[in-house]
């Protein structure tokens, strides 16, 4: 063969091994083992709301605003769901607008959901998928409960349509940048390290912030701090506590996002961490010449469960008891102590437990962490340069949630106001706004 046709037959013999087709790999396909978790943990989430923090906000309030406050937050959670939907998935956790901060709302196939269909997956920690239907289930649960939360700071004085018109707005310019901060794959926090496995910043420093600023620009609650207004039923709220408890696996646990071993590790803190805050608070209302109460309990119950939730699965169990003590110590100094003081209106202590609960935890993720009190940790970041981190996330988190706030309440305010009439507020909410009474 001469060299010409040798050399053609070289490129009809290259071009023939390009022309055969390339086996691609095999799409990945959801372990239907962790797609079953995972839709049970949406489910437990959803829990925690309705009933359970109906129950545990409703049993304290006064009864003439129990049906207002159900019925806020079950509003409220059903309003975060579809905002979820519409626009709120594709700004928290679609491809990058703002680099770092948000989520692109005309990115293709995240608004609306439009793109997703049964097949489509979401990637885990591992090499593992779950269905993409189902992550974004799990993460609307978490939208919808913070929002829900921050009506503990607001409770017996904040208008229904005020509420409802604030929601969209503070889920908006708040709460989604905060979760693509914190959870998005390249939004800021989380490339800087920081820790936060279920919702400590995300979560409970958000909504407590937000709870407080809302107080403050509603005002106290008529004959607040004079008259006496105790919870009208510790048993709605003890019950509620339990399914909070409960609910709190999903959160917690279904963070993992995979039915393996993180998911155990953050089941049995959720279990001690609890304990522990619970037994706490009680210990200290004892020392402090009272005698350990019910309400005691649930807040201590609270105040563990919220301070394990950045550390769910970034602490051992040692670490996780830690955190339950540390966090019951500083959330009753600031419910018994600080609110007084300084003479804020933190109606069912939004603030007090899930914010000062969240900073601890937050905080706190940074030490328990390491390997020397049995977490997770390698100990390749050390523990000042995590504790700055962490740090970090919560001062980024108080500030927005804190402006974010104040804009969208004023925006509010200006619109159709934040306050209940004082006449509403003496008849109750509940009559007033709903036109029901929770009791005959």
């Amino acid at each position: 063969m001469n060299k010409p046709l040798q050399k053609f037959a070289g490129f009809a013999a290259g071009a023939m091994l390009l022309a055969e087709p390339v086996l691609a790999a095999p799409a990945a396909v959801p372990n239907p083992g962790n797609n079953a978790w995972m839709m049970t943990a949406t489910v437990l989430v959803l829990l925690m709301i309705i009933p359970g923090l109906t129950l545990f906000y409703g049993g304290l309030t006064r009864s003439k605003n129990m049906l207002s406050t159900m019925t806020q937050i079950g509003a409220t959670a059903a309003l975060a769901m579809l905002v979820w939907v519409m626009w709120g998935f594709s700004l928290a956790f679609g491809s990058t607008q703002i680099e770092g901060f948000l989520g692109n709302f005309f990115s293709t196939g995240s608004y609306f959901l439009s793109g997703m269909t049964a097949e489509t997956t979401a990637a885990t920690f591992t090499d593992e998928v779950i269905s993409e239907y189902v992550f974004v289930s799990f993460q609307m649960t978490f939208a919808a409960i913070t929002a829900a939360l921050i009506l503990g700071a607001t409770a017996e004085r904040m208008k229904f349509n005020a509420v409802m018109m604030f929601v969209p707005i503070w889920l908006t310019i708040v709460y989604f940048p905060i979760a693509h901060m914190v959870w998005a794959g390249d939004g800021l926090l989380f490339e800087a390290g920081a820790l936060d496995f279920a919702g400590g910043t995300v979560v409970h420093i958000n909504a407590g912030v937000s709870g407080l600023v809302l107080a403050y620009l509603l005002g106290t609650r008529r004959g607040y701090p004079n008259e006496p207004m105790p919870p009208h039923s510790l048993t709605m709220t003890m019950v509620g506590t339990g399914l909070l408890w409960v609910g709190w696996f999903g959160f917690n646990a279904g963070s993992a996002l995979e039915a393996d071993g993180f998911a155990g590790l953050a089941m049995i803190n959720t279990f001690v961490a609890t304990a522990a805050g619970a037994l706490t608070w009680m210990v200290i209302e004892r020392a402090a010449g009272h005698k350990g109460s019910a309400l005691g309990f649930c807040s201590g119950v609270i105040a563990g469960l919220v301070a394990v939730t950045p550390a769910a699965g970034n602490s051992g169990p040692f670490g996780a008891i830690l955190l339950g003590i540390a966090s019951s110590a500083v959330c009753y100094f600031f419910v018994a102590k600080v609110k007084a003081k300084f003479g804020y209106d933190d109606s069912l202590d939004a603030f007090g437990i899930h914010g000062i609960g969240g900073i601890v935890g937050a905080i706190g993720t940074a030490i328990v962490y390491q390997p020397f009190l049995g977490g997770p940790g390698d100990g390749s970041t050390g523990i000042g340069a995590q504790l700055w981190i962490q740090t970090e996330g919560v001062l980024i988190t108080i500030a927005w949630a804190g402006i974010g706030t104040l804009i969208a309440a004023y925006i509010v305010k200006i619109a159709i106001g934040l306050r209940v009439s004082e006449e509403t507020e003496v008849d109750g909410l509940d009559i007033a706004e709903h036109g029901e009474r929770a009791y005959n």
